[in-house]
Parts: structure tokens; sequence; C-alpha cells
């Protein structure tokens, strides 16, 4: 027993030390640039022309070069975006388009750090708690607060039930210019892979959320959309409407050839840890993938 004690307290000193050695400034600059340094050199050897342009702004990764390089080739200069999982406001996919000029609605159940005025035309945030039941009824609700009757841009991050969502919108009719979605990279194609709905859905921190890739790009080729790009940390898939798919010719066409693998934890381990409900997933089904 004592020595058990003696180990785990041991343990604590260490992990306090790691920690903040980790907190301090110049380290985390260190690190920065050893990730940017790596990031860039995955990108630049990529086939895919939009990978290459990568930028991070305000975006948690590259999304932000990779949403202006699209931008620019469907000849869109400014239009509405909607965000679903727009975490505490400081830090998303749509902060820089905010910034070029364009209005848009904000979705999630986390507090904001920006005051948005509740007379803005400009954003609108539904702070709401996303099910499968008024997904599309926040998206509605907030464009119509803005006085927007057509979306341009979607892009969706919540941690789990995201293809429910997605297929709830597309379904609705709506018909973004371009879709942004988190997709699981754990499974690489042609693996089919989606979490069970559940509106209570937490994540775990494990690698049982979202949807594979190979399921995302089947959903969104039903209502006539292309993949064009996966980000370079494998974390968003990148689609446009079928009206602009030949703008972008020189993208390879493959999503094996677009799809990147999980590298948002590199320094410690490859992607996020085995949750015994993804293998489960697998067990569940027969030879030829049906339930």
């Amino acid at each position: 027993m004592v020595m058990e004690r003696l180990r785990r307290y041991a343990g604590n000193l260490v992990d306090s030390a790691v920690r903040r050695g980790f907190e301090n400034p110049t380290l985390k600059r260190f690190l920065d640039m050893s990730t940017e340094r790596h990031w860039r050199a995955k990108a630049q050897i990529s086939p895919n022309p939009l990978l290459r342009q990568g930028e991070k702004f305000y975006s948690q990764n590259d999304e932000d070069g990779i949403v202006s390089a699209i931008l620019k080739r469907i000849n869109i200069d400014r239009g509405v975006f909607v965000e679903y999982g727009c975490g505490d406001g400081l830090e998303n996919n749509t902060i820089q388009l905010l910034m070029r000029g364009w209005s848009g609605v904000w979705i999630g159940g986390a507090d904001l750090n920006v005051r948005i005025p509740t007379s803005s035309r400009t954003l609108q945030f539904e702070h709401e708690w996303v099910t499968l039941y008024n997904c599309v009824e926040l998206m509605k609700r907030g464009i119509g607060k803005i006085g927007a009757t057509k979306i341009n841009l979607v892009s969706m991050d919540l941690d789990g039930n995201d293809f429910f969502f997605a297929k709830a919108i597309l379904e609705q009719g709506f018909d973004p210019d371009v879709f942004i979605v988190e997709y699981n990279g754990k499974f690489p194609p042609p693996i089919r892979f989606t979490i069970d709905y559940d509106p209570a859905y937490n994540w775990s921190g494990g690698d049982y959320f979202g949807a594979s890739l190979q399921s995302f790009v089947d959903l969104f080729e039903s209502f006539g959309f292309r993949l064009i790009c996966c980000n370079v940390t494998g974390a968003n898939a990148f689609f446009v409407a079928g009206r602009h798919a030949d703008l972008f010719a020189d993208v390879p066409k493959e999503t094996e050839t677009l799809f990147m693998p999980p590298d948002y934890n590199w320094f410690v381990r490859r992607g996020h840890s085995p949750d015994p409900r993804s293998i489960e997933y697998f067990l569940g089904r027969n030879r030829d993938g049906r339930q």
C-alpha cells in the first residue's frame, strides 16, 4: 500500500512537471513552429493543389486557407454562412468570412466569448443543444433573423451526430455552394462507419464519434456534391455542389487520394484512443456491410 502511494505520488509529480513544461511560452512556441513545419511538409507533397494553400488564421488548423482557395475558384466574394459547433467564437471556420464581409449564423450549445448585438443583421447565435429534431429549424430561424434566403457555406463540427444533421439539411433541399464536415479519420476509405444516433451524445475523447470519410462521400454524392479536399490534420472534409465541379478539374477525384489520416495529436499518439463501441459496430455487420 505504501509503495503504491509512493508510485502514485511520483507519477503525479511527473505529470505536473510535464504540464508545466508544455505551458512554458517558449516551449509552446517551439511546438507550434514544429507543428506548422510538419503540416506544411505534408501539404507540399500532396497531389491536391487546394491542400497546399491551407493556412491558419482563426480556424483550428489550416481550414482558413482551404476555404479561401475554394471560394476564389467559385467566385464568391461575400455570402452567407452557417456554422454548427462554433465553439466559444474565438476559433472556428467562419470567423475569417465574417471579417471579409459575410453574414451568417453560429449554432451550438457552448457559451460565446464574443458579444453579439441582439439587433445584429450580420451574425446571429442560436444557443441551443443541437439534435436531429431542431438542427434544420435552428438554421432556418437564424438565417431569417439576418434576412437571408440563400446559404453559401455550411460548416459542421459537433463531434458526434454530424452525419445525421448533414443528411437532414440536404434532405430539406438546402444546396450550399460549400459544405464542410468533420469526419472520423480513424477509418480510411473504403470503410463505412457511423455512430448510432444519440440526441444526448457527448464525445468521450475516443474514436467512437461521427462518421468515416467514405460514409460522408456516399451521402454527399447522392445529393450531387463532390469531395475536393481533406485538411492536413485529417479532421475536416470539403465538398462543393455539383454545379462547381468543373472548376476543380485539377483536383484528384479518388477518395483514397484525397483522404488525410488523423494528425491532431501527433506529439502523443496517432489519432484518438480506441473505443470498444467502434469495434462493436463492425461486429454487428454482415460481410457485405449490411446490419
